[in-house]
């Protein structure tokens, strides 16, 4: 029968096991990510983490622990900028530079001045008949007697 201490040994093993499981896969992220290192430096890595796990990992984390946090921001920072560009690029164009594009169609003469104003009511998100075309500050009287 197992004892109380046989539980707190198998309990610290597999704390142990987890916790050196987290660290490869950030060392392996880290170094695949790491584009000044050779190949054979990154085979020789891991082949170092597999035969000598826990002190290759405490000499990798000791050496180049440092790189790893910069490199993390970096990628970070890059995978942000991409999102953003992502972003900017499906969400198109603001109301103010639709309006400005055309403005500018029509100072060069290729759409009169009717075109503009469908243009410009349909950059503001206006339909163009006349009805529900009130400014966001105002209320419309006829629909709160019908509430």
């Amino acid at each position: 029968m197992d004892t109380f201490w046989d539980y707190l040994w198998y309990t610290i093993l597999v704390f142990a096991f987890v916790a050196y499981l987290i660290i490869l896969f950030q060392i392996l992220t880290d170094l695949f990510r790491d584009h000044t290192v050779s190949g054979i430096a990154k085979a020789a890595w891991v082949i170092c983490l597999v035969i000598f796990p826990y002190l290759t990992a405490l000499v990798y984390l000791v050496a180049r622990g440092k790189g790893m946090a910069e490199r993390a921001q970096h990628a970070q920072a890059e995978a942000k900028q991409a999102a953003d560009d992502y972003i900017r690029q499906v969400a198109g164009k603001s109301p103010a530079e639709q309006i400005a594009d055309a403005k500018a169609l029509l100072d060069s003469g290729t759409i009169d001045a009717a075109e503009f104003a469908q243009l410009k009511a349909h950059a503001l998100g206006h339909n163009g008949s006349g009805a529900g075309n009130a400014g966001p500050g105002s209320v419309d009287r006829g629909n709160l007697a019908a509430r």
